[in-house]
């Protein structure tokens, strides 16, 4: 089971067994990269590595078709993107995260000499000479640029009827990172994000004049996917979302007054008194709460304990076992996948924590 799949139906199923007694709450955290890098490399180098193909090349346009349904055009395109902008793009955003001591870029292409068009992996000689003339600790290159534009333009017979038109852009960038003394690449890095554009018209020519052209197409999807890995090397906030019980008693009502102001400490004291009081339900809601005061205060061994409790109530609450044997669905256990999907989180954020204070302990004695 996909259990982020339920978010939406989760938020819904919340409030109504809390009688709407549930608020929204967004948080930040930091969560680790995928890719750990010792503390000794601290000097990088962007490099284009990508086969000597011109930029905006046209790799294959499948036809437009019209849907028989709703009489919708589709046409569907794929480039090849400016590997120099995306590793422009790629530099910029590193230099920014301030991760690393220094960032270079190298504009020069290093397959520009290739006579046949083929993705190369560097060598330990390029590697070892790239590194020593650009004086950095190891290279990330840009290895493939690719780029997927579907345009759709359909009617819209509302307001006297005009022309809708919108181009959704997907990059599929590729990128190696290269050490020193290594034969074979640290790791490898594919990416996959999307942007798109949309207009207007009064007629369709008018709105095909108004739609994304493919020169700036290719600009902005080269320099978007250059942003795209650094969620995948550096670590990075991420915003969650989190619900929180702020009804059903005054010990509730007061506690979440406690929260507006910040003063998650105080709330606990409260929702530990609820807890200890009451059953069912209502202790299971307290037990939650307490998970989500700890991690406010990023005491996450703590909320794992909570959520746990909590978890074990819910499943009590909604009989998970009976419903189980007689074959219904998690989905129509409210309690207990609230708090399965809140455990799940806490205990992925609990199982990063080493790794996210390895990668940040570059940093120690800076502050």
């Amino acid at each position: 089971m996909k259990i982020n799949k339920y978010s939406l139906y989760l938020a819904g199923a919340l409030t109504l067994g809390a009688c709407q007694s549930v608020e929204q709450l967004s948080i930040d955290h930091m969560i680790p990269a995928e890719i750990s890098f010792p503390t000794t490399l601290k000097r990088v180098a962007v490099v284009n590595n990508m086969p000597a193909v011109p930029p905006g090349d046209t790799i294959l346009i499948e036809k437009e078709v019209e849907s028989k349904e709703d009489g919708t055009l589709q046409q569907t395109a794929y480039y090849t993107g400016d590997a120099a902008l995306t590793a422009e793009a790629l530099a910029a955003a590193l230099a920014e995260e301030n991760y690393f001591d220094e960032v270079v870029i190298c504009d020069s292409a290093l397959r520009a000499n290739d006579t046949i068009p083929q993705e190369t992996v560097l060598s330990a000689e390029e590697v070892k000479r790239l590194t020593d003339d650009l004086d950095v600790d190891f290279l990330i290159s840009v290895e493939r640029a690719q780029i997927k534009a579907t345009t759709k333009i359909s009617f819209v017979p509302d307001f006297g009827g005009y022309y809708y038109g919108a181009t959704d852009v997907k990059v599929f960038p590729s990128f190696k990172i290269y050490l020193p003394g290594r034969t074979t690449p640290m790791a490898t890095v594919n990416s996959t994000d999307s942007i798109f554009w949309d207009n207007t018209g009064s007629t369709e020519r008018d709105l095909r004049a108004r739609l994304v052209d493919k020169d700036e197409l290719v600009k902005a999807a080269s320099e978007f996917a250059g942003t795209t890995p650094v969620k995948h090397i550096l670590p990075h906030w991420k915003t969650v979302t989190r619900y929180l019980f702020s009804g059903g008693s005054v010990n509730m009502r007061d506690a979440a007054v406690y929260v507006r102001e910040k003063n998650w400490e105080q709330a606990i004291v409260l929702w530990k008194q609820e807890y200890a009081n009451r059953k069912g339900k209502s202790q299971m809601r307290a037990a939650y709460n307490i998970a989500l005061g700890y991690e406010m205060q990023d005491s996450i061994q703590a909320a794992v304990e909570w959520a746990e409790k909590a978890q074990k109530i819910a499943y009590e609450v909604d009989k998970v076992g009976e419903a189980q044997k007689e074959g219904n669905k998690v989905k129509n256990m409210p309690n207990y996948l609230a708090t399965t999907v809140y455990l799940t989180e806490l205990q992925e954020r609990q199982a990063g924590i080493t790794r996210l204070d390895a990668q940040m302990g570059r940093f120690d004695g800076d502050f």
